[in-house]
C-alpha cells in the first residue's frame, strides 16, 4: 500500500503559499488543501445564517458540522456540497474569517478535518500552523517567506487599495498571526526555510519540487 505523503507549507501573508501549493499539488497529483479557505467557508456560513463572529459556541458548532471538500485537480471549494469558491473570496468574508480563526474551538474543529484529509489522500496543505500543529510529522515541511516590503508589493498588485494601506494590513496580519495564543505562526524546527524575495514563481516552484522529490521518490516516500 502506498503511504500517504503530506507536504506542509507554512508562512506569512503574501509569501506565495497558495499559488505555489496549488501548482505543486497539480504537478505531483496530490490534493491541494487551502486551510484559509476552510475558515472562509465557516465565515460564509456564519454570515448566511446570521451568526455573530462573537458567538463562539455557535461558531464551534458550524465548524464541526461544516462539510468542506477540495476537489482534486481543480481549485473548487465545496461547502455542504455547494461550490463556494467565488463566494468565500468576498472582502467581507475575509474580515470575518480573520476574526473566526482566532477562536480556539473553531481551530480545533478545523484541524481535525485537516488531519482527516491527510489520512485520505496525499496532500499539499498550506496555512500558518500546518507543520507545527496540524501535521507535526509531515513528510516534507516548508516555511515560505519574503521581505515584508516584497510581500506588501505583491498583495498591492492584487488589490485596488493604496500601497500604504496594504502594507499596514500585512503588518497587522503578521502581528496577529505570530502573537495569537492558539496555533501562532512559527517555523517548525524541522521545516526548510525558503526566502522567495526576488525570485519568480517558476524559480520557487522548481526549488520546492526538487526539495520534495529529494525527500520522496517521485511522490513516493523512499524506503532506504
Amino acid at each position: 500500500m502506498t503511504k500517504r505523503i503530506t507536504v506542509a507549507i507554512d508562512g506569512p501573508a503574501a509569501a506565495g503559499k497558495s499559488t505555489l501549493a496549488r501548482r505543486i499539488a497539480s504537478k505531483l497529483g496530490y490534493t491541494y488543501v487551502d486551510t484559509g479557505a476552510m475558515y472562509r467557508a465557516v465565515a460564509l456560513w456564519a454570515l448566511r445564517t446570521k451568526v455573530a463572529v462573537s458567538d463562539m459556541h455557535r461558531l464551534e458548532q458550524l465548524a464541526k458540522e461544516a462539510r468542506i471538500e477540495f476537489k482534486p485537480g481543480t481549485n473548487a471549494v465545496l461547502l455542504n456540497g455547494e461550490d463556494v469558491s467565488e463566494a468565500i473570496r468576498a472582502p467581507e468574508i475575509a474580515g470575518a474569517a480573520s476574526e473566526i480563526s482566532r477562536i480556539p474551538a473553531v481551530r480545533r474543529e478545523l484541524v481535525h478535518k485537516q488531519r482527516a484529509m491527510g489520512e485520505q489522500a496525499s496532500v499539499v496543505m498550506e496555512g500558518r500552523d500546518i507543520g507545527s500543529v496540524v501535521f507535526p510529522n509531515a513528510t516534507v515541511k516548508i516555511f515560505l517567506d519574503a521581505e515584508p516590503q516584497e510581500r506588501s508589493d505583491r498583495r498591492a498588485r492584487e488589490s485596488a487599495l493604496p500601497a500604504e494601506v496594504v502594507a499596514e494590513q500585512i503588518h497587522e496580519r503578521d502581528r496577529r498571526d505570530r502573537t495569537r495564543n492558539e496555533s501562532p505562526l512559527v517555523q517548525a524546527p524541522d521545516a526548510v526555510y525558503v526566502d522567495t524575495t526576488g525570485l519568480s514563481i517558476d524559480e520557487v516552484e522548481a526549488a520546492l519540487l526538487k526539495l520534495i522529490r529529494d525527500r520522496t521518490s517521485n511522490g513516493k516516500e523512499r524506503t532506504n
